[in-house]
């Protein structure tokens, strides 16, 4: 986010934001004159002619809408932009078959017994008030439902792991580790959603996944007081995109996605302060049954051939330092 903007861009976006938190202008006054000089690219800066911008506030390397749903399984991009139950993610402008990536860890990662929303792949051609800039050349998107909406369109409040610390989002890699969220999440919600934490990351080194920062784990506040880990999310194999990668944040003493040791996971136990006893064991468990789902995970077909193999090859390499 422009630091110049973030007054105008919050109320341009504000009606829509993750959660229940609405950001609104004390007086609704015209666009100040620099928005309408800024030469940037901006995710609100969709608009034709004198006609209201397109918005959307969901955040992110890929060009994400909020959509509804139809009776008919269609989805809509509302004319506003705002008041959607699912989230559409189209595709990387500079990496390949991104959202059948996603469609399919996020799969193997419910094989694996973690919790995901629903999701799908949808024709983008299919899409309704998608603006015409947003048509790429590759046909699908991933459309995944908010967990942050009730059925009936209510909020519910959510914050991710950059507002628990206080954190701003260009300082999502920086300044706290993976240890510090299991504290956090063992003293408000729990050693089940601790456990779950630590199946999630496991699942992220098996697959590959470098991004899973501060903003890629968040709390819902189902009752509006007792925080709970949300569903998991922007689960990406990334390493056929940048070999060599790492974690996003420190686990155990370690960024390497090259495997996982009892060691590293003491490590991380002692860091966040929680019994060391129960973990390696669910990485273990984590890694049998993410290789079981693996061989035979019908949405792999849908990767190019290179980089199914990519991920293939990380899987079993992790997986066999947990034996």
């Amino acid at each position: 986010m422009n630091s110049e903007r973030e007054f105008f861009l919050l109320a341009v976006l504000g009606a829509d934001l993750p959660g229940a938190l609405v950001v609104a202008p004390l007086e609704r006054e015209a666009q100040p004159p620099e928005a309408h000089h800024d030469d940037e690219h901006h995710e609100d800066d969709h608009g034709h002619g004198g006609e209201e911008p397109l918005r959307f506030s969901l955040a992110g390397v890929q060009l994400k809408f909020s959509a509804v749903m139809e009776a008919s399984g269609g989805l809509t991009i509302p004319a506003d932009g705002t008041g959607g139950s699912w989230i559409v993610k189209l595709p990387s402008a500079r990496y390949q078959a991104v959202p059948e990536n996603e469609l399919a860890m996020l799969e193997l990662a419910r094989r694996a017994g973690i919790s995901v929303p629903e999701n799908k792949l949808v024709d983008i051609a299919g899409i309704k008030g998608l603006p015409e800039q947003a048509h790429t050349v590759e046909s699908k998107a991933l459309a995944v439902k908010r967990f942050d909406r009730l059925p009936n369109g209510e909020p519910v409040h959510t914050e991710d792991f950059a507002q628990v610390f206080g954190q701003f989002p260009n300082d999502k890699y920086k300044h706290r580790s993976y240890a510090n969220i299991a504290s956090v999440l063992w003293a408000e919600s729990g050693e089940e959603a601790t456990y779950e934490l630590v199946r999630r990351l496991v699942f992220s080194v098996l697959i590959g996944n470098a991004d899973m920062h501060l903003k890629n784990w968040s709390l819902l506040y189902p009752d509006r007081r007792k925080p709970v880990l949300s569903p998991a999310y922007d689960f990406v194999a990334t390493l056929p995109y940048i070999p060599g990668d790492t974690l996003g944040l420190s686990f155990g003493g370690s960024k390497g996605l090259d495997g996982i040791t009892p060691d590293q996971m003491r490590s991380f136990a002692d860091t966040a302060r929680i019994p060391a006893s129960p973990l390696w064991q669910i990485a273990v468990e984590t890694a049998e049954r993410t290789v079981a789902s693996w061989k035979t995970l019908e949405q792999a077909d849908l990767l190019p051939k290179e980089m199914r193999a990519s991920i293939e090859k990380q899987i079993l390499t992790v997986a066999a330092t947990t034996k």
